[in-house]
């Protein structure tokens, strides 16, 4: 199982990499740069918040592990 530790590190750069796409998007889409950057906080947030919560209930689930 992955420490609380490295479940927060892993969030985090899933999120950095999600903010840089998402603000690409947001400026593609609307021209804004920072409309994009917006929409990407907002997006951020609420992914890293969940990606953590995901993270911790899969690494109780002990089917397709080779160590189970």
């Amino acid at each position: 199982m992955d420490s609380t530790g490295r479940t927060f590190v892993k969030a985090l750069l899933w999120q950095v990499t999600g903010i840089l796409c998402t603000v690409i998007i947001g400026l593609v889409l609307t021209g804004s740069a920072a409309l994009g950057g917006k929409i990407a906080l907002a997006n951020a947030a609420l992914g890293f918040a969940l990606y953590a919560i995901y993270e911790r209930l899969w690494a109780r689930v002990r089917w397709g592990r080779a160590d189970a």
